[in-house]
């Protein structure tokens, strides 16, 4: 599990997830989550971008494959039936507020942005919004951290335990 603090990307790894979001990466301080080839799957970014642009998404999900599943997911109507688990399960409830503790934690031990204080991701505490991000944090945190992005990991037709990569390796066959 890879959580605050992050070690720096290399040029490599920066290059790789450029090319994965198709355009250039932006505040990347670190790979929160790996494909089992070694290139990111998801990005720490720093809460604060260069321009000064508060930017509350730590963990931010850069695999195209994952990302197109999750995509997917949305599309289909998941977060609405999520929505309605979470309504309907206090537990549930109880452990996405955990979840959305845990990643305000993670954030602010990077930087507290004043704008952004209180706000995680993906709708936590209380509502799912953006699967990508839940996932992400899934993906970074570890399993049983965010339970609604363990959810929708399990459901997406994309796995982290296979390679789906368009160049497997590429970021640390550059290293």
């Amino acid at each position: 599990m890879t959580r605050p603090p992050f070690e720096a990307p290399t040029p490599a790894e920066v290059d790789t997830v450029t090319a994965q979001l198709g355009r250039p990466a932006r505040g990347v301080i670190g790979i929160a989550a790996r494909c089992v080839c070694g290139n990111p799957t998801v990005v720490a970014t720093q809460p604060r971008l260069d321009d000064g642009t508060p930017f509350p998404t730590l963990y931010y999900l850069t695999h195209p494959a994952a990302t197109a599943a999750i995509s997917t997911l949305e599309a289909t109507g998941v977060m609405a039936e999520l929505s309605a688990e979470l309504e309907a399960d206090a537990d549930l409830a109880a452990a996405y507020t955990a979840a959305h503790e845990s990643y305000l934690a993670d954030r602010e031990s990077i930087l507290v942005v004043d704008e952004v204080a209180g706000f995680s991701a993906g709708g936590m505490p209380t509502r799912v919004k953006c699967l990508h991000a839940l996932a992400g944090h899934s993906l970074a945190a570890g399993p049983g951290v965010n339970p609604i992005g363990d959810r929708a990991l399990a459901r997406a037709t994309w796995s982290p335990e296979r390679c789906e990569c368009d160049e497997p390796g590429r970021a640390l066959a550059a290293a």
